[in-house]
């Protein structure tokens, strides 16, 4: 009777998650591909977000320093991911009209006292930058590379400094200057016929200006000499005149196609052909030497005979009756292969939809956010897959591995980022997620995804258990004593190399992508890296598969996983050498927690998703074997 009202509870249960998500997705840009059409003279609303640092890492408020305020704060989201992020977008006193240029508007006026002028001189020494967003288009700097006059040689740097540090009119001290006034570049589109605009791009340049005024302080003026006058020092008790001026610029790029600019020409491509290549050629003839090897030991098999004949053969065909035979921890097996399961589809959905163009390029945060949906979507699989295998391992308490499979590594994701968001707090950082979000957060990972896994496991118990090609025997056969090149733990560490430098360069671009804050859209690689990494992970783990079963080792479930999950020890040990050689993140305690934190707990996914691939690659090799191969 219970098992009877548990398929109707997990449906209800579904439905309502398609209903939450729905609700979500209409509430807010989900995907943040809607494109929003504006007359001339509409009002333009600029928003703006964190200070961030790339050699902190820790985000802060906008309005943590003396900027100009808006009489009421008001915090907005664009989209769920950015909820889920706890990303802080917030109202500004910088109003556009569309198409109607501005010239040196007043923003308004700050006095600086002693603990103001220091806020500003630590954030400029830690080189922190403001964000702004326009129609949901990131404020950029364009930067033209020296001795190039093309378009193409225009590099975009993520937000403007808080300000500069140096000497100043023949002085050897070094003093502190903000940038209080900024001309904005709106770029649009137009449609000739309906006359209505669409904003393709968002640039400023920063200045450091004193403003010289006679009378009142907001009849300041801004012309092109003093853009090049006398800087603003930041020091206690100096008045700052935040002002700006917008031009705005036709342009004919499409709205569709208006991150192109942003994105990075990646100036190294023939390397990334080329490491495809002889990655590709290492498949092709890894492929042919398994096929042509396998299939002749296939046909000399079932050519002989004779019993005796039969008993003369030793390699893989003599442990037959023990290669199927359950591993040792065979309940943790089936947990991790399901979550490897749970991830390789949740990055193949990844990959595609941003291929396609469905997911909006931005930072590479935003992938990791749009991640978690596709997570919960694989929730089945996940499900499915670990109670499945752990039926054909004659288990009968399917509910305990799929609740395993459900908790084990979102538990571990949480714990790590809980742990983290309360190191952001505890350093006053805006990025620290707050307590409505994380409960939200939640609702999302156990409310909804543990149901699903255990609707994906129940599917997998019903159905009847998977046959092996051949009889398993009574008593386990001994091993023979294998040579020490053949060694469990050699084997699989020099095997994991292969699957890490298939998707080395790719891995590059988004840790750069990640710490940086820079723009990515390299999806068209990303999704070929991912089924070469498929593809790799997959052959690798085959192939010292069959070479140990020709040494007669039939105990190979487990080394299959880690053949291919070992590519995450040199993956972490990447992360470390990025750490000191390609970032500038300082040594605050806070910034390497952060650092090694999250990528510990995405190396731990990444093995996870590797050796899924790497031990279903296995499996369906070793049924495909022996079930070629007459046995009596």
């Amino acid at each position: 009777m219970a098992r009877g009202l548990l398929l109707p509870q997990l449906c209800i249960l579904l439905c309502t998650f398609f209903l939450l998500f729905a609700y979500y997705a209409s509430c807010f840009n989900l995907f943040d591909v809607a494109p929003q059409d504006f007359h001339q003279g509409d009002p333009l609303m600029v928003k703006v977000k964190e200070l961030t640092s790339t050699k902190t890492q820790l985000p802060y408020s906008y309005y943590s320093l003396p900027y100009c305020r808006p009489p009421q704060i008001l915090d907005s989201a664009e989209t769920l991911g950015k909820v889920l992020e706890g990303e802080l977008i917030q109202n500004s006193l910088f109003q556009f009209r569309m198409r109607e240029p501005q010239k040196c508007k007043v923003v308004c006026r700050v006095v600086l006292d002693a603990k103001a002028a220091k806020d500003i001189k630590e954030k400029i020494e830690d080189e922190y930058r403001v964000n702004m967003i326009l129609d949901n288009l990131p404020l950029v700097v364009p930067i033209r590379l020296r001795g190039f006059y093309d378009e193409d040689s225009i590099l975009y740097n993520h937000g403007f400094p808080v300000g500069i540090k140096g000497q100043y009119a023949g002085s050897n001290e070094e003093k502190y200057f903000i940038n209080n006034h900024l001309k904005f570049v709106v770029k649009y589109s137009e449609d000739p016929i309906t006359n209505l605009s669409r904003i393709v791009g968002f640039e400023v340049k920063p200045f450091s200006v004193m403003h010289e005024y006679e009378g009142k302080w907001n009849e300041t003026t801004c012309d092109s000499h003093n853009m090049y006058g006398s800087p603003q020092e930041v020091k206690d008790k100096n008045d700052i005149i935040y002002t700006y001026d917008v031009e705005f610029e036709a342009s004919d790029l499409k709205w569709e196609a208006r991150w192109d600019t942003y994105l990075p020409r990646v100036g190294d491509w023939f390397s990334i052909a080329k490491s495809l290549a002889v990655v590709l050629f290492l498949s092709v003839m890894v492929a042919m030497i398994m096929l042509r090897t396998v299939y002749r030991d296939i046909s000399k098999y079932n050519q002989l005979q004779t019993q005796e004949e039969l008993q003369e053969e030793t390699g893989w065909k003599l442990v037959h009756g023990d290669v199927f035979r359950p591993p040792s921890n065979s309940d943790l097996l089936c947990v991790y292969v399901g979550t490897g399961i749970q991830l390789f589809g949740t990055v193949l959905v990844t990959v595609i939809l941003a291929a396609l163009g469905i997911l909006s390029p931005s930072n590479g945060k935003r992938l990791i956010r749009s991640m978690l949906f596709y997570w919960i979507l694989m929730g089945p699989v996940a499900g499915f897959t670990s109670v499945r295998l752990y039926k054909k391992f004659n288990g009968t308490e399917w509910k305990r591995i799929a609740l395993r499979t459900a908790l084990m590594f979102p538990a571990t994701a949480l714990a790590v980022f809980f742990v983290m968001n309360a190191l952001i707090w505890s350093q006053g950082s805006s990025g620290a997620m707050p307590l409505g979000t994380m409960l939200l957060l939640l609702f999302l990972l156990f409310g909804i995804s543990v149901p699903l896994v255990f609707l994906g496991g129940y599917v997998g118990f019903r159905k009847p258990e998977m046959e092996d090609p051949v009889r398993t025997r009574k008593v386990p056969r001994q091993i023979p004593e294998q040579p020490w090149y053949k060694n469990q733990v050699l084997l699989i560490l020099i095997a994991g190399f292969l699957p890490f430098a298939a998707v080395l360069i790719e891995f590059f671009f988004i840790l750069v992508s990640i710490w940086y804050f820079d723009f990515h859209k390299i999806y068209g690689f990303l999704s070929i890296m991912f089924a070469i990494l498929t593809v790799t992970c997959a052959e690798i783990s085959i192939v010292l598969c069959y070479f140990q079963l020709r040494s007669e080792d039939y105990q190979w479930w487990w080394r299959s996983y880690l053949t291919s999950a070992s590519s995450a020890l040199y993956l972490f040990l990447y992360v470390v050498f990025f750490f000191f050689i390609k970032t500038n993140i300082t040594t605050k305690p806070a910034s390497v927690v952060l650092y090694f934190g999250y990528m510990l707990l995405l190396s731990y996914a990444f093995s996870a998703l590797t050796g899924a691939i790497g031990f279903c690659a296995c499996f369906c090799f070793t049924r495909l074997i022996y079930s070629s191969v007459k046995f009596d």
